[in-house]
């Protein structure tokens, strides 16, 4: 009797769940993954682990397991968030937080990697690499968290260091470093050699193009030279914002549209008089440019407005859901994937640079020298 009650709360906990991922998946998904499709085999699963393994388990947790593994498997941007993690999320989302400088990317089942770096930031004085894989947060293994556990757990309110082992190429070591308040303003503005400026744009929040249009366009409008929008580490923020930005260059009545379940369309467009629609523009990206951020260098490429210098993007431009449970846990969701008007999907494609950067020197220097024929072209 009692293992048949475990068995029930299984398919009745679990299944509401796939309700979630059925509503919420949209096509063309399964190029970054391969979620369990079929509520009998984890049913099976659970009663193999009830009946045949060998501790009495506590079959709450079990089942929170379950939801962890389906829900963590669908995508890089999807995850099942617990209690303690879904009050950081909230937390996080209201407040400034501290953080390593660390742009991390993650597949399900294998260790973040890291893919960029904030100039100045701790974890590039603590000599951390690009491409150094994490085995440990905290002393917490890393393989079955999602993308956002990783991220939630680097951040912080508080200045402790957070505890990683890294792995690079075939050597284990363990490194402490420092978090600190970085990129507390959206973009920076600086002026640079023969360019218009270097506009680095950290994360496409409200505030960005407030201060684009109040503080730095009144200083553009007499220059020529080419402006440089840097977001080689621009990793979040809304395709609103995106949207707003690609205006600033371009007017077009559709520059592309998020696609939705079943090819529903939300559509963007740029219908406003563009403030800079004949400045020169070169645009930095690298695998650290994540999201809204690739939205905006492929349409901004497709439409002629702009060169593109860096690395290849990753292709994670999409749409995230927030679902809170009754329980205090939480799923995030990729509910859009953003295509071009032409159709083209970024989603797991990403956007390809017109001219390369060298993947082992990602500098500032290295990015100058690449832009140098398109920044001194009349």
């Amino acid at each position: 009797m009692k293992k048949k009650k475990v068995l029930f709360i299984g398919v009745v906990l679990l299944a509401p769940l796939l309700f979630l991922v059925e509503k919420s998946s949209i096509r063309g998904i399964s190029a970054l993954s391969s979620p369990p499709k079929n509520l009998y085999l984890l049913e099976t699963v659970l009663r193999y682990i009830r009946n045949d393994y060998i501790e009495e388990l506590d079959p709450l947790k079990t089942i929170e397991g379950s939801f962890k593994g389906l829900i963590n498997s669908l995508d890089s941007c999807s995850g099942y968030l617990d209690k303690e993690n879904t009050a950081r999320y909230l937390e996080q989302k209201q407040s400034l937080y501290k953080e390593p400088g660390l742009i991390l990317f993650k597949k399900y089942g294998a260790f973040p990697v890291v893919v960029g770096l904030v100039e100045g930031s701790p974890a590039e004085k603590a000599g951390l690499m690009l491409g150094d894989a994490i085995t440990e947060i905290n002393r917490l293994s890393t393989p079955t968290m999602s993308l956002a556990e990783v991220n939630l757990s680097i951040r912080s309110k508080g200045e402790e260091p957070v505890e990683l082992k890294i792995l690079r190429e075939d050597k284990t070591f363990e490194v402490k470093v420092e978090r600190t308040s970085l990129l507390a303003e959206p973009l920076t503005y600086s002026p640079f050699g023969e360019t218009s400026g270097i506009i680095r744009i950290s994360r496409l929040a409200p505030l960005c193009l407030t201060i684009l249009r109040t503080k730095v366009i009144p200083t553009l409008d007499k220059k020529k030279n080419p402006l440089v929008l840097d977001m080689r580490t621009c990793q979040e923020g809304s395709f609103e914002e995106a949207r707003q930005l690609v205006n600033l260059f371009l007017k077009a009545e559709s520059i592309g549209y998020l696609e939705k379940k079943g090819g529903k369309r939300e559509v963007f467009s740029s219908l406003e008089e563009p403030a800079l629609p004949t400045i020169p523009l070169v645009v930095w990206v690298s695998q650290a440019t994540l999201g809204p951020a690739e939205a905006v260098a492929a349409v901004l490429k497709k439409n002629n407005r702009a060169k593109i210098v860096g690395l290849p993007t990753l292709g994670l431009a999409a749409d995230n859901e927030f679902l809170m449970l009754k329980d205090g846990t939480s799923v995030l969701l990729t509910s859009a994937i953003f295509c071009l008007d032409s159709g083209v999907k970024l989603w797991g494609q990403g956007v390809e640079p017109d001219i390369h950067v060298d993947a082992k020197d990602l500098s500032f220097a290295s990015y100058i020298r690449k832009s140098k024929s398109l920044i001194s072209a009349p």
